[in-house]
């Protein structure tokens, strides 16, 4: 687990304050680290473009340029003035040293190169849209082969992770002193590449401070892996999942809790329905259930209402899905403990509404992921909500979770129901609701990564056989 922030400003001032750092030896650190990272991937004379902005996202890859100079064959595109001094200073030393600056891309040969390109265009400082001729030269640096690497954050992406015109699509970004949470919108995640950190002349556990937002990675998973061999099904808690009239989403969350270690699972229907000769049926909610999962496929049944509701009034664990992030009975759970709210984007805009936190389109959320779940976490921090997304956020006492090893592979219909019951399993077993979330969320992530045929193949059944197997 990695610690991620809004804004790193005040942790650099923060190293030249209390820790001497200037701001030279800073930038000095940064761009030795995109060369520590060249020199391990690249071979000597390989052609390196460094594409460099007027501020100190520039001036990081000018200073890069002269790390690099006669090893390798490096050019530097400054399309705009430097301006700050920073960028100045660093563009006269490389001036002295002969490095090769050229004006347009066309001084550079499409068949013959780069085999690097290094954007350091904006990077964090980016607080407007761009002007015509910035979209016109990122679209051209896409265009081309080659290798490329962002420095900080890819040009294009805003503070808030929005890219309102064009971004540059990278390989890799190599990110200053700490993790953003810029880097982890949904939009973004089509232009970072894999995430490194640098660091600054200090080891990252000195640079960084508090914070509410971390990082998830597979190594935060806690299977529910079976020790204690004096035990039965009855051990391993029962899971009910309300079945509702699309039968098939509440059979696909049973499968999925069996698969995860609850020990006995039902359906709860009054439906004839087929479900696995391992998955009991009954009309109503065991004494001995343990956790619930309710709402997906059950559809706007009002005839059920006073069932729903008396099951949401059970003091027990309950995941809260799908269809009834738009029915104000999901307001009676808010706020309770060991419960767990799974919407993906237009179910939590119905939720916002519900609440009266905001009233917004699916556009303005995910324009603005962290903003909201942020507003909801305040509002209701004992409830753990989970948005779906292409990184999933995870809120619960106002700290919130991002699990980045969201696939793509996952946009078919039930891999959410696969979701629900591997949460509910965990709930059933004992595990509070913040950790039942955030295992079920990499499991069921890791189970898709690891699919190994085509990943417009995936079914909900595959992700259920990957878990078994992680």
């Amino acid at each position: 687990m990695q610690k991620v922030f809004d804004d790193v400003s005040a942790l650099d001032k923060r190293c030249v304050d209390k820790f001497g750092l200037s701001e030279d030896l800073l930038m000095e650190h940064a761009a030795a680290s995109m060369m520590q990272y060249i020199h391990g991937k690249f071979s000597n004379n390989d052609k390196i473009l460094i594409v460099c902005g007027a501020g100190n996202n520039g001036a990081d890859g000018i200073a890069l340029a002269r790390l690099l100079y006669s090893q390798y064959d490096v050019s530097i595109l400054v399309p705009y003035h430097v301006k700050s001094a920073m960028a100045k200073l660093q563009y006269k030393r490389a001036n002295l040293l002969g490095v090769n600056i050229i004006d347009s891309l066309s001084e550079l040969s499409v068949e013959h190169g780069p085999d690097v390109i290094v954007d350091c265009l904006f990077g964090s400082g980016l607080s407007r849209d761009l002007d015509d001729e910035s979209q016109r030269l990122l679209t051209r640096l896409n265009s081309r082969p080659g290798h490329k690497i962002a420095c900080d954050i890819p040009s294009g992406i805003n503070k808030q992770g929005q890219v309102t015109t064009v971004g540059f699509c990278a390989n890799i970004t190599i990110t200053m002193g700490a993790l953003k949470t810029s880097l982890y919108s949904d939009v973004a995640k089509d232009y970072t590449g894999e995430i490194i950190v640098s660091d600054l002349g200090v080891h990252r556990s000195i640079y960084e401070t508090a914070t509410n937002t971390f990082l998830l990675d597979s190594s935060d998973i806690k299977l529910p892996l079976r020790i204690k061999q004096n035990s039965h099904k009855g051990s391993f808690g029962h899971v009910s999942v309300i079945v509702g009239n699309k039968t098939g989403a509440g059979i696909i969350a049973a499968e999925a809790a069996f698969a995860f270690g609850a020990g006995l699972v039902s359906v709860i229907t009054d439906q004839e329905v087929n479900v696995p000769y391992h998955i009991m049926q009954k009309s109503v909610l065991p004494e001995n259930c343990t956790a619930v999962a309710i709402g997906m496929g059950l559809g706007h049944d009002h005839d059920r209402k006073a069932q729903v509701k008396q099951i949401l009034n059970r003091d027990i664990a309950k995941v809260v899905d799908a269809d009834l992030f738009h029915n104000d009975i999901v307001l009676t759970v808010l706020n309770s403990e060991n419960v767990v709210l799974t919407p993906h984007p237009k179910e939590f805009c119905a939720l916002l509404k519900l609440t009266k936190l905001a009233e917004i389109t699916v556009a303005e959320l995910q324009n603005n992921r962290f903003k909201y779940v942020r507003l909801f976490a305040v509002n209701y921090p004992q409830t753990v909500l989970l948005l779906k997304g292409a990184n999933s956020l995870i809120t619960y006492n106002n700290i919130i979770y991002i699990n980045p090893l969201g696939s793509n592979a996952l946009s078919k219909g039930g891999t959410g129901d696969v979701l629900t019951g591997l949460i509910a399993a965990l709930l059933a077993q004992g595990y509070s609701a913040v950790n039942a979330t955030i295992t079920a969320s990499l499991a069921h992530c890791m189970s898709a990564t690891n699919y190994t045929k085509n990943n417009y193949s995936l079914t909900p059944m595959d992700v259920i056989e990957g878990v078994k197997v992680l």
